[in-house]
């Protein structure tokens, strides 16, 4: 006598429900697949590719206008070995970030500290201060081109009416870097924003605790603000950096890179290799050179933050 099957347990309405459960979740994660998808293909094809074939490059011979030739680490060989314009590109760059950094920073950092007040129009003087970095470098350029010249700019006419004495600001070696580096402060907004962002973060009532405790207004920028700060201190530390090893406009358009490869930054020097002498695969090498220098000096700075950068938040 044949014996009975088990009869399969209905399903209940937890199972069901567990069901719907994973299947909305599928969903939503084919939804986020499907809306980072651009980002994806945009990121692999515009910035991961051009970063692997410009390791590639490096080891090639590429004069441009015919195929690469493999040739080992030469191109290596020759930047360390037989090249004065790299060390000097390479140091006009350091100097540039050296001094360019901290003033960028600590001007924003002011800037915001000044701007973050609840007083009437303080949105026009937001946009104010703002908007010079909505001109595009080129522009900017141009205009103290102009504004710099010996014989015609206004710089030297206005420094005439007060007794200084007429300079030659883009033909100096003396006075062409900390040109460049003040012309580039003008695009100052952008940080600026950042540091207002995260002010606007801050509780009251620490600055309240903190006038309790008979600070003043330099005890409470010290001791509540820098260190609720640091975060985003951190990441303007970090993009400034990447984005000032990157020099290349005010150069090109201000000086050529010089005078007397003064101001011969190394992005300046990458184009000319590129560009004017057409030596793709050596200015590959330069570029990878370059990104291994900006990422260990990220990887140092992050580092480094374990020290100084405090996350805690009421």
């Amino acid at each position: 006598m044949a014996q009975a099957r088990p009869e399969r347990a209905a399903p209940t309405t937890a199972d069901a429900a567990g069901a719907r459960r994973i299947s909305l979740a599928r969903r939503e994660a084919l939804y986020g697949y499907a809306f980072i998808s651009p980002w994806i293909f945009g990121m692999l094809a515009f910035t991961a590719g051009p970063i692997l074939a410009v390791f590639y490059l490096s080891l090639t011979e590429y004069p441009i206008l015919s195929e690469p030739t493999f040739v080992g680490t030469r191109n290596y060989e020759r930047i360390f070995t037989d090249d004065p314009q790299f060390l000097t590109s390479l140091v006009n760059t350091v100097v540039y970030v050296g001094i360019r950094v901290p003033l960028h920073l600590s001007l924003a950092f002011a800037l915001a500290l000044l701007l973050n007040r609840a007083v009437r129009g303080i949105g026009i003087f937001r946009t104010a201060i703002y908007l010079p970095s909505m001109i595009p470098i080129v522009a900017m350029s141009v205009i103290w081109r102009i504004l710099l010249d010996p014989r015609m700019g206004y710089v030297n006419y206005f420094g005439g009416m007060l007794g200084l004495p007429e300079i030659n600001w883009l033909t100096s070696e003396a006075w062409v870097k900390p040109v460049v580096v003040f012309v580039s402060l003008w695009h100052v907004g952008i940080p600026m924003i950042i540091f207002l962002a995260g002010l606007g973060g801050i509780p009251d009532q620490l600055y309240e605790a903190a006038e309790i405790d008979g600070a003043g207004a330099w005890g409470k920028l010290w001791n509540v603000t820098v260190p609720l700060m640091t975060p985003v201190i951190l990441y303007n530390v970090i993009i400034d950096i990447i984005n000032s090893f990157q020099v290349f406009a005010y150069a090109f358009i201000l000086t050529r890179g010089g005078p007397n490869d003064a101001t011969l930054f190394y992005v300046l020097y990458i184009y000319r290799q590129a560009f004017q002498f057409f030596q793709m695969g050596y200015a590959s090498a330069l570029s990878a050179i370059l990104f291994a220098i900006v990422l260990l000096l990220t990887i140092v700075v992050l580092r480094s933050s374990r020290n100084w950068v405090h996350y805690e938040r009421i």
